[in-house]
């Protein structure tokens, strides 16, 4: 059954979506959310939720359905990804191989071109995700 996406109104409703997202593992639904989610409002949406299996579906969904298309809206996710609360946490839960997805997808948008991001935005980002 496919998940219902809309724009979530407030951090409640997002939680709701994401937690479906999470138990399905969906990947397409979730690139849907974050496709119509203004990546300034993530750090509010996501409140204190941000969680270990949460961050990379997020990674895998921006590489597997959003990167190719549109790079800037990636690069302002993980921008703004990183500015959630419980970011630092997260990111040292995860796997080596969760790890390697984040470096993978930086090394998609460094082949990008976006006026959204330069190479030294690109390159402040990583330090940030520690790659």
């Amino acid at each position: 059954e496919k998940l219902h996406i809309f724009e979530p109104a407030n951090a409640y409703e997002f939680g709701q979506i994401i937690n479906a997202v999470n138990t399905n593992k969906d990947k397409a639904a979730c690139a849907d959310l974050l496709t119509i989610t203004d990546p300034k409002k993530l750090p509010v949406l996501l409140s204190n939720k941000l969680e270990g299996e949460i961050l990379p579906i997020f990674i895998q969904s921006l590489a597997y359905y959003i990167v190719e298309k549109d790079p800037g809206l990636v690069y302002q996710h993980l921008f703004y990804l990183s500015k959630a609360e419980r970011f630092k946490v997260v990111l040292a839960l995860l796997s080596k191989n969760e790890k390697e997805e984040i470096h993978q997808l930086f090394d998609i948008l460094s082949e990008k071109q976006s006026n959204e991001y330069s190479v030294e935005d690109l390159e402040s980002l990583k330090k940030v995700y520690e790659l």
